[in-house]
Protein backbone atom coordinates (compact mmCIF):
# COMPACT_ATOMS: atom_id res chain seq x y z
CA UNK A 1 0.00 0.00 0.00
CA UNK A 2 1.55 3.42 -0.89
CA UNK A 3 0.99 6.83 0.77
CA UNK A 4 -1.65 7.61 -1.44
CA UNK A 5 -3.63 4.72 -0.83
CA UNK A 6 -3.53 4.80 3.03
CA UNK A 7 -4.32 8.21 3.29
CA UNK A 8 -7.54 6.99 0.73
CA UNK A 9 -8.60 4.77 3.18
CA UNK A 10 -8.13 7.02 6.42
CA UNK A 11 -10.72 9.63 4.93
CA UNK A 12 -12.97 6.53 3.82
CA UNK A 13 -12.74 5.09 7.72
CA UNK A 14 -13.29 8.75 8.59
CA UNK A 15 -16.80 9.12 6.31
CA UNK A 16 -18.05 5.67 7.39
CA UNK A 17 -17.51 6.77 11.12
CA UNK A 18 -14.75 4.28 11.83
CA UNK A 19 -12.13 6.52 12.63
CA UNK A 20 -12.88 7.32 15.83
CA UNK A 21 -15.94 6.04 18.62
CA UNK A 22 -19.50 7.36 19.10
CA UNK A 23 -20.21 9.20 22.33
CA UNK A 24 -23.99 9.09 23.37
CA UNK A 25 -23.01 12.57 25.32
CA UNK A 26 -22.26 13.88 22.05
CA UNK A 27 -25.92 13.83 20.73
CA UNK A 28 -26.68 13.28 17.41
CA UNK A 29 -26.74 14.64 13.46
CA UNK A 30 -30.32 14.58 13.56
CA UNK A 31 -30.38 17.14 16.40
CA UNK A 32 -27.67 19.43 13.91
CA UNK A 33 -30.03 18.78 11.03
CA UNK A 34 -32.91 21.01 13.37
CA UNK A 35 -30.20 23.18 13.96
CA UNK A 36 -29.79 23.82 10.74
CA UNK A 37 -33.66 23.78 9.34
CA UNK A 38 -34.14 26.28 12.49
CA UNK A 39 -30.78 28.81 10.90
CA UNK A 40 -31.83 28.56 6.96
CA UNK A 41 -35.86 29.98 8.30
CA UNK A 42 -34.21 32.75 10.28
CA UNK A 43 -32.14 33.51 7.42
CA UNK A 44 -34.69 33.40 5.20
CA UNK A 45 -37.00 35.48 7.22
CA UNK A 46 -34.78 38.28 7.57
CA UNK A 47 -34.03 38.26 4.13
CA UNK A 48 -30.25 36.97 4.01
CA UNK A 49 -31.24 33.73 3.03
CA UNK A 50 -33.54 33.08 -0.69
CA UNK A 51 -36.26 30.29 0.02
CA UNK A 52 -34.81 27.10 -1.50
CA UNK A 53 -36.72 24.19 -3.48
CA UNK A 54 -36.79 21.13 -1.23
CA UNK A 55 -33.71 18.94 -2.53
CA UNK A 56 -35.29 15.57 -3.07
CA UNK A 57 -34.29 12.53 -0.32
CA UNK A 58 -31.85 10.51 -0.06
CA UNK A 59 -32.82 7.23 -1.35
CA UNK A 60 -31.81 3.94 -0.42
CA UNK A 61 -29.83 2.82 -3.69
CA UNK A 62 -27.69 6.19 -3.37
CA UNK A 63 -26.47 5.23 0.02
CA UNK A 64 -23.05 3.78 -0.29
CA UNK A 65 -22.37 2.21 2.80
CA UNK A 66 -23.27 1.63 6.23
CA UNK A 67 -23.40 4.63 8.92
CA UNK A 68 -23.38 5.24 12.75
CA UNK A 69 -27.09 5.58 14.43
CA UNK A 70 -26.29 8.82 15.28
CA UNK A 71 -25.23 9.88 12.01
CA UNK A 72 -27.21 11.10 9.29
CA UNK A 73 -27.01 11.16 5.46
CA UNK A 74 -28.03 14.53 3.74
CA UNK A 75 -27.27 16.70 0.42
CA UNK A 76 -24.20 18.81 0.77
CA UNK A 77 -26.79 21.81 -0.58
CA UNK A 78 -29.04 21.00 2.50
CA UNK A 79 -26.04 21.91 4.87
CA UNK A 80 -23.88 24.63 2.87
CA UNK A 81 -24.72 27.60 0.77
CA UNK A 82 -23.09 25.77 -2.35
CA UNK A 83 -24.56 26.66 -5.50
CA UNK A 84 -25.61 30.09 -3.92
CA UNK A 85 -24.73 33.00 -5.91
CA UNK A 86 -20.87 34.48 -5.95
CA UNK A 87 -19.98 37.73 -5.26
CA UNK A 88 -17.81 38.69 -7.79
CA UNK A 89 -15.53 41.78 -8.56
CA UNK A 90 -14.70 43.56 -11.71
CA UNK A 91 -10.82 44.13 -12.49
CA UNK A 92 -11.56 48.12 -11.64
CA UNK A 93 -12.80 47.34 -7.96
CA UNK A 94 -9.73 45.07 -7.35
CA UNK A 95 -7.13 46.68 -5.11
CA UNK A 96 -3.36 45.98 -5.33
CA UNK A 97 -3.21 44.64 -1.55
CA UNK A 98 -5.78 41.71 -2.26
CA UNK A 99 -4.73 38.53 -2.03
CA UNK A 100 -5.42 36.38 -5.58
CA UNK A 101 -5.61 33.13 -5.64
CA UNK A 102 -4.88 30.69 -8.54
CA UNK A 103 -5.56 27.13 -9.12
CA UNK A 104 -1.61 26.57 -9.42
CA UNK A 105 -1.77 28.16 -6.52
CA UNK A 106 -3.50 25.13 -4.57
CA UNK A 107 -1.21 21.54 -4.03
CA UNK A 108 -3.42 18.97 -5.71
CA UNK A 109 -4.17 16.00 -2.82
CA UNK A 110 -3.40 18.19 0.17
CA UNK A 111 -5.21 21.37 -0.67
CA UNK A 112 -1.97 23.54 0.95
CA UNK A 113 -1.33 26.82 -0.29
CA UNK A 114 2.00 26.59 -1.92
CA UNK A 115 2.08 30.13 -3.40
CA UNK A 116 0.81 33.26 -2.64
CA UNK A 117 0.59 36.26 -4.51
CA UNK A 118 -1.15 39.77 -4.59
CA UNK A 119 -2.88 41.35 -7.07
CA UNK A 120 -0.38 44.06 -7.87
CA UNK A 121 1.64 41.64 -9.14
CA UNK A 122 -0.53 39.36 -11.31
CA UNK A 123 -2.63 40.49 -14.51
CA UNK A 124 -6.20 40.64 -13.60
CA UNK A 125 -8.46 39.79 -16.70
CA UNK A 126 -12.02 39.45 -16.35
CA UNK A 127 -14.06 39.37 -13.34
CA UNK A 128 -12.62 37.64 -9.84
CA UNK A 129 -14.67 35.73 -6.96
CA UNK A 130 -14.40 37.21 -3.84
CA UNK A 131 -14.44 34.98 -0.83
CA UNK A 132 -13.74 35.34 3.07
CA UNK A 133 -11.69 33.65 5.91
CA UNK A 134 -13.03 30.26 6.41
CA UNK A 135 -15.14 29.41 3.71
CA UNK A 136 -14.48 26.31 1.92
CA UNK A 137 -12.59 26.42 -1.73
CA UNK A 138 -13.90 23.29 -4.16
CA UNK A 139 -12.24 23.28 -7.29
CA UNK A 140 -14.89 22.36 -9.78
CA UNK A 141 -12.14 22.43 -12.52
CA UNK A 142 -10.24 19.17 -12.94
CA UNK A 143 -11.84 17.67 -9.87
CA UNK A 144 -9.93 14.35 -9.35
CA UNK A 145 -6.59 16.71 -8.28
CA UNK A 146 -8.40 17.40 -5.17
CA UNK A 147 -7.72 21.14 -4.74
CA UNK A 148 -10.25 22.10 -1.76
CA UNK A 149 -9.19 23.71 0.86
CA UNK A 150 -10.32 26.00 4.18
CA UNK A 151 -9.33 30.07 2.67
CA UNK A 152 -6.76 30.96 5.89
CA UNK A 153 -7.91 34.59 4.92
CA UNK A 154 -10.29 36.87 2.66
CA UNK A 155 -9.29 37.11 -1.13
CA UNK A 156 -9.97 37.00 -5.08
CA UNK A 157 -9.85 34.11 -6.55
CA UNK A 158 -10.67 32.78 -9.81
CA UNK A 159 -14.39 31.35 -11.19
CA UNK A 160 -12.97 27.93 -11.29
CA UNK A 161 -13.26 27.62 -7.29
CA UNK A 162 -16.50 27.68 -5.50
CA UNK A 163 -16.51 29.38 -2.44
CA UNK A 164 -18.97 28.10 0.03
CA UNK A 165 -19.56 27.87 3.75
CA UNK A 166 -21.41 25.68 5.78
CA UNK A 167 -24.61 26.18 8.20
CA UNK A 168 -24.81 25.32 12.41
CA UNK A 169 -21.01 25.77 12.50
CA UNK A 170 -20.27 22.47 10.66
CA UNK A 171 -16.55 22.19 10.78
CA UNK A 172 -15.39 23.35 7.64
CA UNK A 173 -12.28 20.83 7.82
CA UNK A 174 -14.45 17.75 8.41
CA UNK A 175 -16.30 18.75 4.95
CA UNK A 176 -12.90 19.41 2.69
CA UNK A 177 -11.78 15.97 4.30
CA UNK A 178 -15.05 14.45 2.61
CA UNK A 179 -14.48 15.94 -0.25
CA UNK A 180 -11.46 14.37 -0.65
CA UNK A 181 -12.29 10.57 -0.22
CA UNK A 182 -11.99 8.37 -2.61
CA UNK A 183 -15.68 8.15 -2.73
CA UNK A 184 -16.25 11.51 -3.68
CA UNK A 185 -13.38 11.82 -5.81
CA UNK A 186 -15.22 8.48 -7.64
CA UNK A 187 -18.57 10.35 -7.79
CA UNK A 188 -17.30 13.52 -9.37
CA UNK A 189 -14.86 11.82 -11.84
CA UNK A 190 -18.01 10.28 -12.99
CA UNK A 191 -20.10 12.98 -13.22
CA UNK A 192 -17.51 15.64 -14.84
CA UNK A 193 -17.77 16.96 -18.26
CA UNK A 194 -15.28 18.20 -21.07
CA UNK A 195 -12.09 16.29 -22.08
CA UNK A 196 -8.85 18.38 -21.74
CA UNK A 197 -10.83 20.49 -19.01
CA UNK A 198 -13.31 18.60 -17.36
CA UNK A 199 -15.49 20.01 -14.63
CA UNK A 200 -17.74 19.08 -12.03
CA UNK A 201 -21.27 20.65 -12.38
CA UNK A 202 -23.42 22.67 -9.51
CA UNK A 203 -26.29 19.91 -9.21
CA UNK A 204 -23.69 16.88 -9.28
CA UNK A 205 -22.00 19.00 -5.80
CA UNK A 206 -25.60 20.12 -4.56
CA UNK A 207 -27.07 16.62 -4.49
CA UNK A 208 -24.03 14.96 -3.25
CA UNK A 209 -24.81 12.62 -0.42
CA UNK A 210 -22.41 13.58 2.79
CA UNK A 211 -22.26 11.44 5.90
CA UNK A 212 -22.83 13.66 8.77
CA UNK A 213 -21.86 13.38 12.34
CA UNK A 214 -23.06 15.24 15.65
CA UNK A 215 -20.82 18.61 15.58
CA UNK A 216 -18.68 17.16 18.11
CA UNK A 217 -17.94 13.97 16.81
CA UNK A 218 -16.54 15.55 13.65
CA UNK A 219 -13.90 17.69 15.36
CA UNK A 220 -12.55 14.56 17.07
CA UNK A 221 -12.52 13.11 13.21
CA UNK A 222 -10.53 16.36 12.27
CA UNK A 223 -8.00 16.01 14.90
CA UNK A 224 -7.48 12.18 14.56
CA UNK A 225 -7.04 12.93 10.65
CA UNK A 226 -4.39 15.68 11.34
CA UNK A 227 -2.77 13.65 13.70
CA UNK A 228 -2.55 11.25 10.90
CA UNK A 229 -1.54 12.70 7.97
CA UNK A 230 1.66 13.44 8.94
CA UNK A 231 3.06 9.71 9.76
CA UNK A 232 1.19 9.01 6.50
CA UNK A 233 3.80 11.64 4.78
CA UNK A 234 6.30 10.22 6.53
CA UNK A 235 4.98 6.29 5.63
CA UNK A 236 5.00 7.98 1.71
CA UNK A 237 8.73 9.29 2.13
CA UNK A 238 9.82 5.85 3.40
CA UNK A 239 8.07 4.14 0.43
CA UNK A 240 9.08 6.02 -2.05
CA UNK A 241 12.70 5.49 -0.87
CA UNK A 242 12.35 1.63 -0.46
CA UNK A 243 10.72 1.59 -4.15
CA UNK A 244 13.48 3.06 -5.65
CA UNK A 245 15.94 1.03 -3.55
CA UNK A 246 13.85 -1.79 -5.15
CA UNK A 247 14.07 -0.47 -8.81
CA UNK A 248 18.29 -0.10 -8.14
CA UNK A 249 18.66 -3.25 -6.59
CA UNK A 250 18.86 -6.08 -8.88
CA UNK A 251 21.29 -3.35 -11.12
CA UNK A 252 23.34 -2.56 -7.91
CA UNK A 253 23.91 -6.21 -7.10
CA UNK A 254 24.83 -7.31 -10.55
CA UNK A 255 27.50 -4.69 -10.39
CA UNK A 256 28.69 -6.22 -6.61
CA UNK A 257 28.28 -9.68 -7.92
CA UNK A 258 30.78 -8.74 -10.61
CA UNK A 259 33.17 -6.61 -8.43
CA UNK A 260 33.26 -9.27 -5.44
CA UNK A 261 34.32 -12.02 -9.01
CA UNK A 262 37.09 -9.82 -9.77
CA UNK A 263 38.65 -9.43 -6.16
CA UNK A 264 37.91 -13.08 -5.85
CA UNK A 265 35.29 -13.18 -3.16
CA UNK A 266 32.76 -15.24 -5.22
CA UNK A 267 34.25 -18.80 -4.68
CA UNK A 268 36.24 -19.77 -2.64
CA UNK A 269 39.76 -20.86 -4.09
CA UNK A 270 40.95 -24.53 -4.17
CA UNK A 271 45.15 -25.46 -4.10
CA UNK A 272 44.64 -28.09 -6.46
CA UNK A 273 43.39 -25.63 -9.19
CA UNK A 274 47.06 -24.47 -9.22
CA UNK A 275 48.20 -20.76 -9.21
CA UNK A 276 47.63 -18.01 -11.77
CA UNK A 277 51.58 -17.78 -12.42
CA UNK A 278 51.79 -21.13 -13.41
CA UNK A 279 49.00 -20.11 -16.04
CA UNK A 280 50.40 -16.71 -16.92
CA UNK A 281 53.84 -18.94 -17.46
CA UNK A 282 51.88 -21.09 -20.14
CA UNK A 283 50.74 -18.18 -21.72
CA UNK A 284 53.66 -16.63 -22.42
CA UNK A 285 55.27 -19.90 -23.67
CA UNK A 286 52.75 -20.49 -25.87
CA UNK A 287 53.32 -16.49 -27.09
CA UNK A 288 56.86 -17.33 -27.67
CA UNK A 289 55.87 -20.12 -29.84
CA UNK A 290 53.57 -18.21 -31.86
CA UNK A 291 56.33 -15.48 -32.39
CA UNK A 292 58.77 -18.35 -33.95
CA UNK A 293 56.29 -19.80 -36.15
CA UNK A 294 55.55 -16.55 -37.24
CA UNK A 295 51.98 -16.46 -36.36
CA UNK A 296 52.13 -13.27 -33.81
CA UNK A 297 54.40 -10.42 -33.88
CA UNK A 298 56.77 -9.94 -31.10
CA UNK A 299 55.44 -7.37 -28.60
CA UNK A 300 57.34 -4.39 -27.11
CA UNK A 301 57.08 -4.89 -23.70
CA UNK A 302 54.77 -3.55 -21.29
CA UNK A 303 56.02 -1.54 -17.94
CA UNK A 304 56.12 -3.25 -14.56
CA UNK A 305 52.96 -3.55 -12.79
CA UNK A 306 53.65 -1.51 -9.90
CA UNK A 307 52.26 -1.33 -5.99
CA UNK A 308 50.87 2.20 -5.91
CA UNK A 309 48.68 0.94 -9.24
CA UNK A 310 47.09 -1.69 -7.77
CA UNK A 311 43.37 -0.93 -7.04
CA UNK A 312 42.51 -3.87 -4.62
CA UNK A 313 43.54 -7.07 -3.11
CA UNK A 314 43.31 -10.79 -4.85
CA UNK A 315 43.96 -14.19 -3.80
CA UNK A 316 47.19 -14.99 -3.49
CA UNK A 317 46.94 -17.53 -6.07
CA UNK A 318 45.75 -15.19 -8.78
CA UNK A 319 48.16 -12.39 -10.49
CA UNK A 320 47.95 -9.21 -11.29
CA UNK A 321 48.34 -8.72 -15.57
CA UNK A 322 48.05 -6.06 -18.17
CA UNK A 323 45.51 -6.73 -20.66
CA UNK A 324 48.23 -6.67 -23.22
CA UNK A 325 49.76 -9.56 -21.74
CA UNK A 326 46.90 -11.78 -22.24
CA UNK A 327 44.71 -10.38 -25.26
CA UNK A 328 45.24 -8.88 -28.80
CA UNK A 329 42.96 -6.25 -30.56
CA UNK A 330 42.82 -5.97 -34.43
CA UNK A 331 40.21 -3.60 -35.98
CA UNK A 332 37.62 -4.71 -38.32
CA UNK A 333 36.88 -3.93 -41.71
CA UNK A 334 35.15 -1.15 -43.19
CA UNK A 335 31.53 -1.75 -44.22
CA UNK A 336 29.17 1.35 -44.63
CA UNK A 337 25.27 0.73 -44.40
CA UNK A 338 25.39 1.61 -48.00
CA UNK A 339 27.50 -1.23 -48.47
CA UNK A 340 25.48 -3.78 -46.66
CA UNK A 341 24.26 -6.51 -48.75
CA UNK A 342 20.34 -7.72 -47.69
CA UNK A 343 21.92 -11.26 -45.35
CA UNK A 344 21.60 -12.29 -42.48
CA UNK A 345 24.82 -12.08 -41.30
CA UNK A 346 25.01 -9.66 -38.57
CA UNK A 347 27.31 -6.55 -38.57
CA UNK A 348 29.29 -5.61 -35.53
CA UNK A 349 29.90 -1.69 -34.91
CA UNK A 350 30.87 0.33 -31.93
CA UNK A 351 28.02 -0.84 -29.58
CA UNK A 352 27.10 -4.80 -30.90
CA UNK A 353 24.55 -4.92 -34.31
CA UNK A 354 24.52 -2.36 -36.22
CA UNK A 355 23.06 -4.17 -39.60
CA UNK A 356 23.03 -7.19 -41.31
CA UNK A 357 25.15 -8.62 -44.31
CA UNK A 358 25.42 -11.59 -46.67
CA UNK A 359 29.49 -12.36 -46.19
CA UNK A 360 31.24 -12.80 -43.21
CA UNK A 361 34.82 -11.64 -42.26
CA UNK A 362 35.18 -13.77 -38.94
CA UNK A 363 34.25 -17.47 -38.98
CA UNK A 364 33.95 -18.47 -35.30
CA UNK A 365 32.56 -16.73 -32.00
CA UNK A 366 34.37 -13.58 -31.49
CA UNK A 367 35.12 -10.71 -28.28
CA UNK A 368 34.35 -7.75 -29.94
CA UNK A 369 35.30 -4.50 -28.28
CA UNK A 370 33.42 -0.88 -29.53
CA UNK A 371 36.54 1.00 -30.72
CA UNK A 372 34.77 4.09 -31.54
CA UNK A 373 31.34 6.21 -30.91
CA UNK A 374 29.94 7.09 -27.23
CA UNK A 375 29.43 3.40 -26.89
CA UNK A 376 33.21 2.66 -26.87
CA UNK A 377 34.48 -0.33 -24.73
CA UNK A 378 31.72 -2.05 -24.89
CA UNK A 379 32.20 -5.70 -24.82
CA UNK A 380 30.12 -7.93 -26.95
CA UNK A 381 31.24 -12.02 -28.44
CA UNK A 382 29.58 -12.52 -32.03
CA UNK A 383 27.80 -15.71 -33.37
CA UNK A 384 30.18 -18.16 -35.23
CA UNK A 385 29.53 -16.22 -38.49
CA UNK A 386 29.55 -12.18 -38.15
CA UNK A 387 30.89 -8.91 -40.17
CA UNK A 388 33.00 -7.09 -37.89
CA UNK A 389 33.22 -3.13 -38.76
CA UNK A 390 36.41 -0.95 -38.41
CA UNK A 391 34.37 0.77 -35.94
CA UNK A 392 35.08 -2.53 -33.46
CA UNK A 393 37.85 -4.57 -32.58
CA UNK A 394 38.51 -8.05 -32.93
CA UNK A 395 39.94 -9.40 -29.97
CA UNK A 396 42.12 -12.44 -29.71
CA UNK A 397 43.24 -14.07 -26.03
CA UNK A 398 44.88 -17.94 -25.33
CA UNK A 399 42.23 -19.60 -25.24
CA UNK A 400 43.44 -22.93 -23.58
CA UNK A 401 44.39 -20.46 -20.78
CA UNK A 402 41.45 -17.55 -20.44
CA UNK A 403 37.91 -18.76 -20.17
CA UNK A 404 36.17 -16.79 -22.77
CA UNK A 405 32.97 -15.55 -20.67
CA UNK A 406 35.22 -14.90 -17.53
CA UNK A 407 37.25 -12.35 -19.65
CA UNK A 408 34.32 -10.97 -20.60
CA UNK A 409 32.50 -10.39 -17.88
CA UNK A 410 35.22 -8.33 -16.29
CA UNK A 411 35.81 -6.58 -19.67
CA UNK A 412 32.11 -5.47 -19.25
CA UNK A 413 32.68 -4.46 -15.57
CA UNK A 414 35.81 -2.60 -16.00
CA UNK A 415 33.88 -0.32 -18.85
CA UNK A 416 36.82 0.21 -21.02
CA UNK A 417 34.95 3.20 -22.58
CA UNK A 418 35.04 4.84 -18.97
CA UNK A 419 37.95 7.42 -19.84
CA UNK A 420 37.42 8.31 -23.46
CA UNK A 421 37.82 12.03 -24.47
CA UNK A 422 34.55 13.65 -24.00
CA UNK A 423 35.36 16.78 -25.82
CA UNK A 424 36.36 14.75 -29.56
CA UNK A 425 34.54 11.86 -30.74
CA UNK A 426 35.49 8.93 -28.44
CA UNK A 427 37.82 6.67 -28.94
CA UNK A 428 39.50 3.52 -27.15
CA UNK A 429 42.71 1.76 -28.88
CA UNK A 430 45.35 -0.68 -27.96
CA UNK A 431 47.71 1.88 -26.56
CA UNK A 432 45.09 2.57 -23.65
CA UNK A 433 43.74 -0.83 -23.51
CA UNK A 434 46.85 -2.40 -23.26
CA UNK A 435 47.95 -1.42 -19.89
CA UNK A 436 45.06 -1.77 -18.25
CA UNK A 437 45.44 -4.03 -15.18
CA UNK A 438 43.58 -7.02 -15.00
CA UNK A 439 42.91 -9.83 -12.17
CA UNK A 440 43.84 -13.12 -13.21
CA UNK A 441 43.07 -16.67 -11.71
CA UNK A 442 43.50 -19.63 -12.33
CA UNK A 443 41.63 -21.21 -15.25
CA UNK A 444 39.81 -23.58 -13.13
CA UNK A 445 38.69 -21.08 -11.05
CA UNK A 446 37.69 -18.96 -13.62
CA UNK A 447 35.18 -21.50 -14.92
CA UNK A 448 33.84 -21.86 -11.37
CA UNK A 449 33.44 -18.25 -11.38
CA UNK A 450 31.29 -17.73 -14.45
CA UNK A 451 28.90 -20.01 -13.24
CA UNK A 452 28.66 -18.64 -9.80
CA UNK A 453 28.12 -15.37 -11.62
CA UNK A 454 25.40 -16.70 -14.02
CA UNK A 455 23.52 -18.45 -11.03
CA UNK A 456 23.44 -14.83 -9.15
CA UNK A 457 22.80 -12.58 -12.21
CA UNK A 458 19.24 -15.06 -13.44
CA UNK A 459 18.12 -14.36 -9.42
CA UNK A 460 18.53 -10.97 -10.35
CA UNK A 461 16.87 -10.72 -13.70
CA UNK A 462 14.07 -12.57 -11.31
CA UNK A 463 13.84 -9.70 -9.14
CA UNK A 464 13.48 -7.16 -11.62
CA UNK A 465 10.77 -9.16 -13.20
CA UNK A 466 9.16 -9.17 -9.14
Amino acid sequence: MNAEQLKNSILQRAIEGKLVEQREEEGTAAELLREIKAEKARLVKEGKLKKEKPLRSITAEEIPFEIPESWEWVRLGEISTYGSNKLKISPRDITPEMWTLDMEDIEKESGRIIHTEYAKNRTIAGDKIIFHKGEILYSKLRPYLKKVLVAPADGICTSELVPFQCYANINAKYITYYLRSPYVTKIVNAASYGVKMPRVNKETMINLPVPLPPLAEQKRIVAKIEKLLPHVEQYGKAHDELTALNEKFPDAMKKSVLQYAMEGRLVEQREEEGTAKDLLAAIKAEKARLVVEGKLKKEKPLPEIKAEEIPFEIPESWEWVRLGEIIQISSGDGLTSKDMTNGNIPVFGGNGITGYHNVANITQETVVIGRVGFYCGSVHITPAKAWVTDNAFITTYPKNNIDRNYLVYILRHMNLGRNRNATAQPVVSGKKIYPILFPLPPLAEQKRIVAKIEELLACCGALEKA
